[in-house]
């Protein structure tokens, strides 16, 4: 077997419920959950008890979405399966950032926390919405998103499939000019225009917050690779440690596909609204060894997405205690 890349999902597959079963199952899983919830109460309660409108707007979904994947990977780790490489979709990508070590876990949560409120605060200000485009190439959907002033590709996740922001008001002619170029249009249910250029004032104002973390503005990527390891420490605080295998943990940027530079918190803020490059993504990462991938999140969007990127690699998922034990049997 080759690498092992852990895979962190973003919005869209959060239930009522989720991470329950790692908290009542794992030590490590309970104390990541705890941290969470001494910073913003009532976490956990969202996780396990949320009605599914709660868990659906953002200032919601994203808090419970990292600490349920979080706890989930510590769980996994615990147990002896250790990434090479991590990613993560949108929000996921803050999971990503907090187990290959660029940050502790409380202050991972923090970022997420306010990451969500302002994503939130903006998706209030327009009447927005997005849409999942199959059966068309990405040359096509930007073809017929140029047609229109505030239609914009942001989600490149896999052949055949783009999700697209913009206003509400013009998505019905987008939705008819993409069943006249033969492919479909689904309506996601979000609200807000993620990853678009009506997340910039967010990303701003993100900025303000890395700088907090990082100790300066962030930049224009310029090159420079870092190299971060670590593991999760459940009591907030980074920890120096080789993964499993003996080497950093690679983490990749939605933004560039390539792995992280120099300049992070440049990259996490232009995140909010720039395109997430999912496929270019995963296939950097195969070309870099990776051959089995491990989705931890409540769902299998991230697995689904993998069976047309690449068939030939092993995708598995971890969202409950039984996938976690699966998940092990596959090392």
């Amino acid at each position: 077997m080759g690498k092992i890349a852990f895979l962190f999902s973003g919005q869209g597959d959060q239930f009522p419920g989720m991470g329950k079963e790692f908290y009542e199952g794992y030590e490590t899983a309970a104390r990541i959950f705890d941290l969470c919830d001494g910073i913003r109460p009532g976490t956990r309660a969202q996780c396990f008890a949320g009605t599914e409108e709660e868990l659906k707007e953002t200032k919601n979904t994203q808090p419970c979405l990292f600490a349920m994947e979080l706890a989930a990977a510590a769980a996994l780790m615990g147990k002896g399966i250790w990434p090479a490489a991590v990613a993560g979709f949108s929000l996921g990508e803050l999971v990503a950032a907090t187990v290959a070590g660029l940050f502790d876990a409380g202050t991972g949560f923090r970022l997420v926390c306010r990451r969500g409120e302002l994503m939130q605060r903006e998706a209030e200000k327009y009447d927005t919405a997005m849409a999942a485009v199959v059966k068309l190439t990405p040359e096509q959907v930007e073809e017929i998103c140029d047609k229109y002033a505030d239609i914009y590709p942001v989600n490149f996740n896999c052949p055949g499939q783009i999700t697209v922001s913009g206003l509400a008001a013009q998505m019905p002619a987008f939705t008819a000019d993409v069943r006249a170029a033969g492919g479909r249009a689904l309506p996601l249910k979000v609200k807000g225009a993620f990853h678009s250029p009506f997340m910039k004032e967010a990303a701003s104002d993100f900025a303000d917050e890395l700088a907090k973390v990082f100790g300066r503005k962030p930049k224009d990527v310029n090159g420079g690779s870092v190299s971060v390891k670590a593991r999760i420490d459940a009591n907030g605080g980074a920890a120096t440690a080789e993964g499993g295998g003996g080497t950093d943990i690679v983490l990749y940027s939605n933004v560039t596909a390539e792995p992280y530079t120099e300049d992070a918190a440049g990259l996490l803020s232009r995140q909010i609204c720039s395109p997430v490059q999912w496929e270019k993504t995963i296939r950097n990462m195969i070309a870099a060894g990776a051959d089995t991938f491990v989705e931890i999140g409540p769902g299998r969007t991230l697995a689904n997405m993998m069976k047309k990127i690449d068939p030939g690699v092993q995708a598995c998922c971890v969202a409950d205690l039984p996938s976690v034990w699966t998940t092990v049997r596959i090392k």
